[in-house]
């Protein structure tokens, strides 16, 4: 007997990538268990998938960086500074990344790369795990979201929030919406999505100067003047990170998705004040948030 859920959640997470550094990423699970019935005459009770398998899919990869810890360009070692944190050092073609933050903000990946693949195989060999004895077959389906339009990934972390947004490493893959005179404007979406391709935002409030960052002594020893640095104190601990300067864009506000889309309109407003718009800004998957100028 075989028991399916669509759509059972979204995971929003980034990635180190040799090649793109670090990428914000939204990807749809679908979940298909193989079994027997059992004495409920059931494989596994819907409320327990959308449970229970939700919440492993959860605090495995959600709101995580992943690293491909076979990967030459990631390196990971134990914090000198805090208990319980881990330094990252990311070397990729458009520049390299340094990371200090609490354990639970990573997710190492047995792999060169991060794909579908080998996520799909991380998380399968989690989940199983904790599933009943009658259950003996598991089959999870990664996917991205099929956007006919542009879109954008991205990299941030928000300090004021209590959950595991406050990760400084964490992303989406995003599409958006905008509206110039009340007609809608791919060529502005179109912009907007080259601006914040593979971006990393910051708040100009968590910058901090070099002398007060903490990060792994080879970091230390690696910085250049083409990066910038952030850093902050959350729940869950100490966040740091210093990125190039070329994959990065710096607001004048937290980066929730509401501030975002009011940045976004008040630039466009700035330019051309004498036009009005409407900025549909998307999270990930099917929510965000409306700003209008």
């Amino acid at each position: 007997m075989q028991l399916f859920v669509d759509d059972l959640t979204v995971i929003d997470f980034s990635y180190a990538c040799p090649n793109r550094g670090i990428v914000g990423e939204s990807w749809i699970v679908d979940v298909l268990l193989k079994g027997d019935l059992n004495e409920q005459s059931m494989v596994l009770d819907f409320g327990v998938v959308k449970k229970q398998i939700k919440a492993i899919i959860d605090a495995a990869v959600d709101h995580k960086l992943l690293l491909p810890i076979l990967c030459e360009s990631v390196t990971a070692t134990t914090s000198k500074h805090r208990d319980g944190h881990e330094y990252i050092d990311i070397t990729s073609k458009v520049g390299n990344y340094f990371l200090h933050s609490p354990s639970c903000a990573f997710a190492h990946i047995n792999d060169k790369k991060i794909t579908i693949k080998s996520v799909t195989e991380h998380l399968t060999n989690i989940i199983f795990a904790e599933l009943p004895k009658n259950v003996q077959g598991l089959v999870l389906k990664l996917r991205a979201e099929v956007i006919p339009s542009d879109f954008y990934h991205y990299t941030h972390g928000l300090k004021l929030h209590d959950g595991n947004c406050q990760r400084i490493a964490h992303g989406h893959r995003s599409k958006i919406k905008l509206y110039e005179n009340d007609k809608r404007s791919e060529t502005l979406e179109h912009f907007w999505c080259q601006r914040w391709e593979d971006i990393y935002i910051a708040s100009e409030s968590d910058r901090v100067a070099k002398e007060s960052i903490e990060l792994s002594p080879n970091a230390m020893q690696s910085l250049t003047d083409n990066h910038q640095y952030f850093a902050y104190h959350a729940p869950q601990g100490r966040f740091d990170i210093a990125v190039p300067s070329n994959k990065l864009e710096v607001v004048d506000c937290d980066s929730t998705v509401e501030l975002l889309a009011d940045y976004i309109a008040r630039q466009l407003k700035k330019a051309k004040p004498e036009n009005s718009y409407q900025v549909v800004a998307y999270e990930g998957v099917a929510k965000g948030a409306i700003a209008n100028v």
